[in-house]
């Protein structure tokens, strides 16, 4: 009788140890057929360890059985390789007709009646396929925290007098959030030792507190819809001046999609006050349609 030496090379996402590797799968040697067409060749399969296996395991591994000679190389005209099959309990996979068994009788690989089949799986999923454990975590609430610490006014060191309204706020955070708030606190042009309250006369009161607002908590406050509109234009001529570019851009968003044949007139002309190319080149675009560059040179007030 023939002898058969099976040697394991186990490949997957992880090395298993080979004591493992062995405990879950096992070659199967058929000498004389595996099937009646198969009548004059043996045959090798791999299956699954029926004790380790449960009934509900599916694995999907890819496999190659190669005879080796007597160098221990595999023999290229004796290799068979599958490509990506399903395992389970009772379910292998092989090759009925690896070699016919007189060439292997006649075969210089053969010695003391024994040959050498070197088996190697890629394991393509796990047996036991577990969901990562995580931890929840919230999102970023940072601007709410700097939100209440604007309107609890706690430790704030410098005031505003804006519209006939006193706003009070914290030179560090202005600071870190516009670089003219910067230069003007700490800069050579820096007012960061005074006490007394900072005038600004080219600002509403409302606009200004939007912009405490949003350098706070990087949202705009609420505000009614028909107010956006304008709050959007002062806004921006407010995020230009103070250097808050991703305010400036919230701001040509909005005008942007306000564009209309009463209204474009105004904001080409504040876009090109304020360099803001693409809400320029929107309205631009609004007026290469001859109906709406007659419409909004009718429109009052309108001129190009």
């Amino acid at each position: 009788p023939l002898r058969i030496r099976i040697l394991h090379h186990i490949r997957g996402r992880e090395r298993l140890p080979l004591a493992e590797d062995h405990q879950r799968w096992n070659v199967r040697y058929y000498p004389n057929r595996l099937r009646s067409e198969y009548s004059d060749y043996i045959g090798l399969c791999l299956f699954l360890n029926d004790t380790v296996a449960g009934e509900a395991e599916i694995v999907k591994a890819k496999f190659m059985f190669s005879l080796l000679d007597q160098h221990g190389k595999p023999v290229p005209s004796y290799t068979g390789t599958s490509d990506t099959r399903e395992f389970s309990m009772h379910k292998g996979h092989g090759f009925g007709g690896f070699m016919k068994r007189v060439q292997l009788e006649e075969s210089e690989h053969l010695q003391d009646d024994s040959f050498t089949v070197k088996v190697d799986v890629t394991i393509m999923s796990e047996f036991h396929t577990q969901e990562t454990p995580s931890i929840l975590v919230p999102p970023s609430d940072l601007h709410r925290h700097l939100g209440v610490l604007l309107s609890s006014k706690a430790g704030v060191d410098v005031k505003f007098q804006v519209g006939g309204e006193t706003f009070s706020a914290h030179r560090l955070v202005l600071a870190a959030r516009s670089p003219i708030f910067r230069a003007e606190f700490f800069g050579q042009m820096r007012e960061g030792t005074t006490t007394e309250a900072i005038r600004i006369d080219d600002m509403e009161a409302p606009v200004f507190n939007a912009l405490l607002t949003f350098m706070y908590t990087d949202a705009l406050p609420d505000m009614k819809q028909e107010e956006e509109y304008a709050m959007a234009q002062h806004l921006l001529v407010a995020a230009d001046k103070y250097n808050l570019e991703r305010l400036k851009l919230i701001c040509e968003d909005k005008l942007c999609n306000r564009i209309d044949t009463s209204s474009v007139a105004t904001i080409l002309a504040l876009a090109e006050q304020r360099q803001c190319h693409e809400l320029k080149a929107a309205c631009l675009v609004f007026l290469s349609s001859p109906t709406n560059l007659g419409a909004a040179m009718e429109s009052e007030g309108s001129s190009f």
